[in-house]
């Protein structure tokens, strides 16, 4: 059978043998008006009055928004959030974005138009948040975890902090959105690195779905907390990018809405692991780069069996990338064990070291071949991964090497998909 990927920006079709196992996350339709929607939403907010009874004329306001790694539909979610500040009496002046860059890299100028639109670039004033910036980080104390914590100045001062973004599954916060926004997204680099330790990565309850119990996501909350965020907005998406739903109002509750929408749809449970798993990293822009499809890596990872394989479809379009520490750190570890035990050695602190590990533990348990247009195999050896020209061909290889029936599952929407297996 021909089964498309989400992969890149038009995907790849391959052909499979027609007993393949194909995982989708429910198909949910799109709002039929979106616009209205995001607006009753934010009219009608989850456990929170009106945006327009919590923001004044005069107040600074600053809109947290994710950066292009990231699918949130902000050129159709922003405009209406601004026509409501409007309606509450905000000048445009009074007004600033800021893209919760985390760790990554800054945006180009075209970049930051394609992610907001151009009415937005020239209209208001657009911020880019640098975790190295020691002049533009404000110490907020220590975590419950002992962990100090520093986070945007101009998020900070601002009167009025409205956190925006989409929900989906997420392998170590359990899921996007909510207070990710502040904790990776506005916080010191040495404040995600904590957040992000060896020891809260290996943590059996920071995987997918969960958030609750799960210190990486317990750490966030009381981060955004601490800020006192005024307002949320987040959203969910179908495969196709449209809106499935608007959970708007206070970052807890609404999260928690947004939350539980998107398990009745992306949890998919198993009878048992397979012998081999073709996966992707949702496509563009979720594919950009290598480091980020780590994530596809351990959605796959979740019902692979042990000794098993792994056959990556990612276009990274940014290559593996050439920033971060991402490429030197699996490049010093060497192999997956030598990483492991690298970022597990004690005082070890570096940035990405969290998705260097993620990868190391995935490839620890079964091996990952990856197929893309945009890295070249000496690129994908030297992130101790092995190359794939032919999605078809690699499996039947793979399949051969079987002394029975491989058992083949595909997930063609990436970590859109929480696959499980029951009895895990």
């Amino acid at each position: 059978m021909r089964v498309t990927l989400d992969y890149g920006r038009n995907g790849l079709d391959v052909d499979l043998p027609d007993d393949v196992c194909i995982l989708r996350p429910r198909y949910v339709t799109g709002l039929a008006d979106e616009e209205e929607s995001i607006r009753e939403a934010i009219r009608n907010p989850i456990g929170s009055l009106p945006l327009v009874s919590k923001v004044y004329p005069g107040n600074k306001v600053v809109v947290v928004h994710t950066d292009i790694t990231r699918a949130t539909p902000n050129k159709r979610i922003l405009p209406v959030l601004l026509s409501e500040l409007e309606r509450a009496g905000v000048s445009r002046q009074d007004i600033s974005f800021l893209n919760g860059l985390g760790t990554h890299r800054p945006q180009t100028e075209t970049e930051l138009r394609q992610m907001l639109g151009d009415d937005i670039v020239d209209g208001y004033r657009c911020l880019q948040h640098d975790s190295h910036d020691e002049q533009n980080l404000i110490p907020l104390g220590k975590t419950s975890w002992g962990n100090p914590i520093r986070v945007n100045r101009q998020y900070l001062e601002a009167d009025v902090r409205i956190l925006t973004g989409f929900i989906e599954p997420h392998f170590f916060a359990g899921y996007s959105g909510g207070p990710k926004a502040v904790l990776p997204s506005l916080a010191g680099f040495e404040s995600v690195g904590s957040n992000h330790s060896a020891a809260n990565i290996a943590h059996p309850n920071a995987t997918w779905g969960k958030t609750e119990g799960n210190p990486i996501w317990e750490e966030m909350k009381e981060v955004a907390l601490r800020t006192n965020p005024t307002f949320m907005l987040n959203v969910t998406l179908n495969v196709d990018g449209h809106i499935t739903g608007v959970f708007a109002g206070d970052m807890l509750v609404a999260h928690a809405a947004g939350c539980a929408f998107i398990a009745q749809t992306a949890m998919v449970p198993v009878g048992e692991p397979f012998d081999i798993i073709i996966t992707t990293n949702s496509g563009y822009p979720l594919d950009l780069n290598l480091y980020q499809s780590v994530k596809g890596m351990s959605a796959a990872a979740q019902i692979v069996r042990q000794g098993g394989a792994i056959i990556m479809a990612t276009a990274c379009e940014d290559g593996v990338p050439d920033h971060g520490g991402y490429a030197e750190l699996l490049q010093r570890g060497g192999s997956p064990q030598g990483v492991l035990d690298m970022v597990t050695s004690p005082g070890f602190n570096q940035p990405d070291q969290w998705q260097v590990q993620i990868q190391a533990m995935v490839q620890s348990w079964a091996d990952v071949f990856i197929y893309s247009e945009g890295l070249t195999d000496d690129q994908i050896r030297g992130a101790l991964l092995m190359p794939c020209r032919d999605i078809s061909h690699t499996l039947a290889q793979l399949a051969s090497r079987l002394n029975h029936k491989a058992s083949i599952a595909v997930l063609p929407e990436g970590p859109q998909t929480i696959p499980y297996v029951t009895d895990r």
